[in-house]
């Protein structure tokens, strides 16, 4: 029988003294199926407990993990704990375990009032999203000399059905008058122009304001003054500041709502897993600090850093802190209950839960943070600037679970878990659970059951025959129709559709005249402004008679780069609004085509590095690229069928497949190192079945967690928030429960030892190591 032997300064930490909940021995035999009391065990595991014994007593004297030597006599040696053993004796020993909760305490009180300033610095606006090398962003620095950059205009249009009257006209002049006098504005307001048709008038207000949180107001006091008078006369407010005012709406008070959401979920999903009605409390507790922290930490990246933070990151950031952060604690609180039943002390159980699961709770994390960290080699700037801000949350989400999470249940004991309390040597019922009886189904016959999956799969990714990946429209890219998007329509229906979102041109000051003439005859232009020249320069406007947001627009864009660039001499540059989403859409599919196989490699390194073998890691990656391409054909036909979204943006791609791939990883390492442990003692097909048995249930558990937290950014009016928060809620779904737990399963189990392929655990024969203490520690086969 095999026991688990503590070395001496551990044995010092923890005091001989037993356990206040549980008495009993303080070492335990490594639990195996048939080693439960009333449990018979299999003829199986009688030659394993048979082979064990034959091992005799030199296996009993090997090191733990290197942290202890034996004398002549067989008795350890005195050591000094180590780098990790010392982090560990201190996360769970008697009075330690006090200090790092202060210490947590301490931290959350000095950075706490930093998070809250998070969110005032956003940028929102389309520019912060560009590339310096883009053309539009070129055209935006030289725009400085002519006008501001945070010039956003509204367009308030006064209609009437049945043609407006002198007095509308009057009023409309009045109005303007009055826009004029406004802080904002500074007496930019155009000249009003009424339609062809004779019922609409037109009023263009130039608001310096940017994409600022006073827009909101500043748009309201437009409507309520221009819907002042006559009630047959309607008024609306569109314009690049209209949309932004409203998109500011989205964004306001999302850190709020999110964050409610998601506590929600995951409250709800950890008492259904843990039927406690108080264990949730710390899992939640340690997530808040964790997010609490990464907010001030990252909102300090962009005081000092130059961190590009917008709306779309910090949602994210709460749902990936709260939903990783959980994950994390599953994992860790499941080996921790399993530790329990096998230790009297629970300082002791969670030492070794640290021991055990740590390391492939520590791999997990980093992994996904240097995925993350991937995202730096975006062109993009709101792409490059998730990357810190995802890694920043993940990586303080992974220190206050493996140190605040591990001391708060040592602090609390046992009863944390109550009404179902692991006691000491109670049967573990994971070697009796669902999924050890999954894994027995599928070793029957293992061959049949990934190429039925591996079809499944495929079929599913056939969803995305037909869907359309690309720019959307202001108006596809919200669930409902927002007050702007009606401005813009009733616009298009008396006035050039492009008003007050005109192409920006700069040029040299010699050829304006020849770019004027160039863009006046350009089809799709109704007109051009008088050029403005200084240092040297030119700048001119010209207005679309198409919608700036159509695919048509970003065409005639493309065609007037072209024009004015073949005008010798002119060093012309196009901007604007169309401009800056059309640089904004090629950016984001550069980024998508370089950073899936950049990620896809880094990912492919690191298993390979933890898991020592090559023939595991590409089989991993090969279901990883399978789960990705099914979960979003899947998602393409909920997006279609089930929302009637028009398309999915660019970028969407690209966010899904990190979050699902960088996230996976999680459930592949925790699953495939648990199974090499079990392997290296018990062969690759006990390994197999084992590791499934063990992981299976918190798998699965974690995955419904983060998949909820994701699901909670479909409750945003934004497409792409609803279609990234959807597609990765299935995905992992799909990755938990069918790919992780089946197809990898019976992967590893049709090809055997094999897939530990070059390691000494894919030779015939291969014997366990002494110590399955030092598998789990230092990993050595």
């Amino acid at each position: 029988m095999r026991y688990i032997v503590f070395p001496e300064y551990v044995i010092r930490i923890f005091s001989p003294k037993e356990d206040d909940v549980a008495r009993g021995t303080t070492g335990a035999p490594r639990n195996t199926p048939g080693q439960d009391p009333g449990v018979q065990a299999s003829g199986l595991d009688t030659r394993i407990a048979q082979h064990e014994q034959t091992r005799g007593q030199e296996a009993q004297r090997r090191t733990i993990g290197g942290l202890q030597d034996q004398d002549r006599a067989g008795r350890p040696a005195p050591v000094r704990p180590r780098g990790v053993s010392r982090l560990i004796a201190i996360i769970c020993g008697r009075r330690s375990k006090y200090l790092v909760v202060a210490f947590w305490v301490l931290v959350v009180v000095a950075l706490g009032s930093l998070s809250g300033k998070l969110q005032g610095a956003e940028k929102n606006d389309s520019s912060a999203y560009l590339p310096s090398s883009a053309e539009s962003t070129q055209e935006l620095n030289e725009q400085n000399l002519f006008q501001s950059q945070n010039l956003n205009p509204a367009l308030v249009v006064y209609v009437r059905p049945g043609g407006v009257t002198a007095a509308d006209i009057s009023k409309a002049k009045a109005d303007a008058r009055y826009f004029a006098t406004l802080p904002a504005v500074h007496g930019r307001v155009a000249p009003v122009v009424v339609s062809q048709d004779h019922q609409a008038i037109e009023t263009v207000v130039g608001a310096d304001l940017g994409y600022n949180s006073d827009l909101s107001g500043f748009v309201s006091n437009l409507k309520s003054t221009a819907a002042r008078g006559d009630p047959g006369l309607t008024v609306y407010v569109g314009g690049p500041a209209a949309s932004a005012a409203d998109e500011l709406k989205v964004f306001k008070g999302i850190d709020s709502t999110l964050l409610y959401a998601a506590l929600g979920v995951v409250i709800g999903l950890l008492l259904l897993t843990y039927r406690s009605p108080v264990l949730w409390l710390l899992p939640i507790m340690s997530a808040g600090v964790a997010l609490t922290v990464s907010e001030a930490v990252i909102y300090l990246l962009t005081q000092h850093a130059n961190l590009t933070v917008n709306g779309q990151s910090d949602g994210i950031l709460v749902v990936l802190v709260i939903g990783a952060s959980t994950d994390y604690a599953l994992l860790l609180i499941a080996r921790y209950r399993e530790e329990l039943r096998r230790h009297a002390d629970r300082h002791e159980a969670m030492a070794v839960a640290l021991r055990r699961a740590g390391p492939a709770i520590i791999a997990s994390g980093l992994t996904v943070v240097t995925g993350m960290l991937c995202l730096l080699a975006a062109e993009s700037n709101d792409i490059s600037g998730l990357g810190p801000v995802a890694a920043v949350g993940i990586a303080v989400g992974l220190i206050a679970m493996i140190t605040l999470l591990p001391a708060l249940l040592v602090v609390f004991g046992r009863w944390i878990f109550w009404p179902v309390r692991p006691g000491h040597g109670t049967a573990e019922p994971t070697s009796r659970g669902v999924w050890s009886r999954v894994g027995q189904a599928i070793s029957h016959r293992p061959r049949a059951v990934w190429i039925v999956t591996v079809i499944l799969l495929g079929a599913g990714a056939a969803g995305l025959a037909g869907f359309k990946f690309g720019t959307l429209t202001t108006a596809e890219s919200f669930r409902g129709t927002q007050p702007s998007i009606t401005a813009q329509q009733v616009l298009a229906k008396h006035f050039p559709a492009g008003s007050g979102e005109p192409v920006d041109v700069i040029s040299t000051a010699a050829s304006a005249g020849a770019v004027s003439t160039a863009l006046t005859g350009t089809p799709g232009i109704a007109s051009v402004s008088p050029p403005v020249t200084k240092e040297g320069l030119s700048f001119l406007q010209a207005t679309m008679t198409i919608p700036p947001d159509s695919q048509a627009a970003y065409t005639l864009v493309d065609r007037i780069r072209t024009t004015v660039r073949a005008i010798p001499g002119a060093d012309a540059k196009v901007g604007g609004g169309t401009a800056i989403n059309m640089d904004v859409e090629s950016a984001a599919a550069h980024d998508r085509d370089l950073l899936i196989p950049l990620i896809l490699g880094v990912v492919l390194l690191i298993l390979g590095l933890l898991l020592r073998a090559i023939v595991a890691p590409l089989v991993l990656i090969a279901t990883v690229v399978l789960s990705f391409g099914s979960a979003l054909g899947l998602s393409a036909l909920v997006f279609k069928h089930l929302f009637g979204f028009a398309g999915a943006d660019t970028s969407v791609p690209l966010f899904v497949f990190v979050f699902l791939v960088a996230l996976g990883i999680d459930y592949n390492i925790f699953l495939m190192t648990r199974v090499r442990e079990e392997s290296a003692r018990f062969g690759t097909r006990r390994g197999a079945l084992t590791g499934l048995a063990a992981t299976g249930g918190v798998i699965t558990s974690a995955g419904l967690v983060l998949a909820g937290t994701f699901a909670v950014l479909g409750t945003l009016p934004l497409v792409e928030f609803t279609e990234i928060g959807v597609a990765v809620a299935l995905g992992v779904l799909l990755d938990t429960i069918v790919v992780r737990s089946v197809l990898v399963t019976a992967l590893t189990l049709d090809i055997g030892r094999h897939i530990w392929w070059p390691s000494a655990l894919a030779k015939p024969g291969a014997s366990e190591p002494a110590n399955p203490e030092a598998s789990a520690v230092t990993g050595r086969t």
